[in-house]
């Protein structure tokens, strides 16, 4: 009798209970989006670099406002988890960051970011790319998450290196872009891997309980 392999995370752990905010060492928050935010996502379609790496599309309010809603009910399915960027100083978002591709069995999930002009090059995304990590594999109970982008995007290979994700190879002609199909760096962190320098890591949950690599959830 082949005996049955069981879930990694158990179903449930994620959908009964509220999605976290965070606060980071970099001056931002992590808050689940809200539908007042929706003018940001509008803005950030328009963004020429976002545009390119993330290919969401343009966006109509209406079209974010229902993106925002399906996040909610995709947290609820345990199939991704996305939040909004946000300087603590200012409750208007500057970029985002998540988790899809979520697989509870398998213990795997991939990484989702963008953040518009005024907050690149701050630290933030890396700062959030940790925290994100650590809620994953430290709360959740994932085994593997994983970053992907195409080679030309050297600001997302960046991120993933500084967030401590190993590279782990190219695969070839893995993504179509406006430009062509791209090669893809396939970068990855699992449990037991060790954690970047303390420059980087984040402090308490708020509530006690050019970057881009794939396209934005959907």
């Amino acid at each position: 009798m082949i005996a049955s392999i069981p879930p990694v995370v158990p179903a449930g752990r994620m959908s009964q209970s509220e999605q976290p905010v965070f606060q980071l060492a970099s001056g931002v928050r992590l808050r689940p989006w809200e539908s007042q935010y929706a003018q940001v996502l509008v803005d950030s379609s328009r963004d020429p670099g976002i545009q390119h790496w993330n290919r969401p599309g343009l966006l109509s309010i209406d079209d974010a406002q229902a993106r925002i809603a399906r996040w909610r009910r995709r947290w609820e399915a345990e199939e991704a988890a996305v939040w909004a960027i946000q300087r603590v100083d200012d409750d208007h978002p500057v970029g985002l960051i998540g988790l899809g591709d979520m697989d509870f069995k398998g213990g795997s999930a991939e990484f989702l970011y963008w953040l518009l002009p005024a907050a690149r090059g701050s630290g933030a995304m890396v700062d959030a790319t940790i925290r994100v990590s650590r809620w994953a594999l430290d709360v959740l109970g994932l085994h593997r998450l994983r970053i992907t982008h195409s080679v030309a995007n050297t600001a997302s290979c960046r991120v993933a290196t500084r967030a401590g994700f190993a590279l782990e190879g190219t695969m070839r002609s893995a993504l179509l872009h406006a430009d062509g199909w791209h090669d893809e760096h396939l970068h990855a962190r699992i449990q037991g891997d060790a954690w970047p320098d303390e420059e980087h890591t984040t402090t308490a949950d708020l509530n006690v309980s050019n970057l881009r690599n794939r396209p934005a959830a959907t």
